[in-house]
């Protein structure tokens, strides 16, 4: 079985965004280390699931990790290496 290309930096959660609706769920606003400053900043869903299955969301301030994941076929090999 081929693993996956991956890389984890570090992230901060800068922010919750409350939902302006029942309907629209809240995000948050996570900044990236080591990111350009332009793209430093991304916003996703602030749902997780924790060990037991329970759905959680994360805090202002929490650190967090950022995942980048891509299947072998997908990547390229850098140059010089």
């Amino acid at each position: 079985m081929t693993r996956n290309s991956k890389t984890t930096k570090p992230g901060r959660v800068v922010k919750v965004i409350k939902s302006p609706h029942p309907q629209i769920p809240e995000k948050a606003e996570i900044a990236i280390k080591d990111a350009d400053p332009l793209y430093q900043e991304i916003r996703v869903e602030n749902v997780l699931e924790n060990d037991d299955g329970k759905k959680v969301k994360l805090k202002e301030g929490a650190h967090v990790d950022v995942t980048i994941e891509a299947d072998p076929k997908e990547t390229v090999v850098k140059p010089g290496d």
